[in-house]
């Protein structure tokens, strides 16, 4: 049977555990909840127990003090969770001694502003910037731009079509005619936009991208004047003693034909991985326009002539700040993105 000493040594550390919830934190509540209120073998539910072995005398007078230290550890493990909930939802003191958080700085994307500049750098040469919809007709898209619709280029697996002949443009070039057809020459313009393809994403191939087309047509236009104002472009954009070298190749839409190759702005020339140890970095497709294309859109091929060019902008942007992967511009990260906010 219980011996009255060992209750009172009991009462007593439970009067100390009343005085500790009043300070405690979450966890040590629960653990006071489990020893001494705890259903089976709390302390306090123990003592309870065995009043009925003890002397009328002697159990009531436990028994009072027991009932009376439970209300007063439930009063205290209360009003203390209560406290707890309070200072969890109230506002945390500001500790002015703490670095703070850095703040995102918002700035132009690097391809717009590479898409800018290089419209800057046309508007000196006389060229005026132009937009056109995203959502293009098979006419304009292909056919007036000497494009057959047997070509691959028209095919479903590199083009997305919306509906029967409406497509999303493939190219800028769309413009060359609608400007042709609107206008009469003198035309210089460039025209920005986004265009799609069915190209993989990988790193130098987007299915969208920007890209920049340009268009001159004027009477005694000739390939020296194409050449000259590439060239010039170059110059301005990269740099003074950047080289530049135009080799054959085919378009539907031009006659005769060009690539337009860049010196290599990681390695200058001398080769290095990015350029595949060639020292030069294709940037654009031009040539001059093909006279079909003046006949499909109004414009007389025997008293005009014209340059027309198409580049796109990623590459441009990953050649003048040296980016190796084409995704890293579309991926918000702000360790990359950062550095173009200056």
């Amino acid at each position: 049977m219980p011996q009255t000493p060992a209750h009172q040594e009991q009462l007593d550390a439970v009067a100390h555990a009343v005085d500790r919830a009043s300070r405690a934190d979450a966890a040590t509540l629960a653990q006071l909840k489990t020893e001494i209120l705890g259903r089976k073998a709390g302390t306090l539910t123990l003592i309870l127990r065995s009043l009925a072995g003890l002397p009328s005398e002697e159990r009531r007078a436990i028994g009072a003090r027991a009932n009376q230290l439970k209300r007063a550890l439930e009063e205290a493990i209360a009003q203390r969770e209560l406290a707890l909930q309070q200072e969890a939802r109230a506002p945390k003191a500001l500790d002015w001694t703490m670095p703070s958080r850095p703040v995102w700085r918002g700035a132009v994307h690097p391809v717009n502003a590479v898409t800018d500049e290089i419209c800057e750098v046309f508007r000196t040469l006389g060229f005026t910037r132009v937009t056109g919809p995203e959502a293009e007709t098979e006419d304009y898209n292909f056919t007036k731009l000497n494009i057959g619709l047997d070509h691959p280029a028209a095919d479903e697996h590199d083009t997305f079509y919306l509906g029967p002949g409406v497509l999303l443009r493939t190219h800028t070039s769309p413009m060359q005619a609608r400007v042709m057809e609107q206008y009469q020459p003198p035309i210089r313009i460039v025209v920005p936009g986004r265009v799609y393809r069915r190209d993989a994403f990988d790193p130098s191939h987007s299915p969208v991208f920007e890209q920049i087309e340009g268009l001159a047509v004027d009477e005694g236009i000739s390939f020296v004047d194409f050449k000259a104002a590439i060239d010039t472009f170059v110059k301005l954009f990269f740099s003074r003693d950047t080289a530049v070298r135009f080799r054959p190749s085919f378009f539907p839409f031009t006659e005769p034909s060009a690539e337009v190759d860049a010196q290599c702005q990681m390695c200058r020339g001398s080769g290095c991985s990015t350029c595949k140890q060639t020292g030069w970095l294709e940037i654009m497709g031009a040539g001059m326009v093909h006279p079909a294309v003046f006949e499909n859109c109004g414009i007389d091929p025997e008293r005009y002539t014209g340059y027309a060019f198409g580049m796109g902008v990623e590459r441009i942007a990953m050649l003048r700040h040296g980016i190796p992967d084409i995704r890293l511009l579309w991926e918000n990260d702000m360790r990359l993105l950062s550095q173009f906010s200056e």
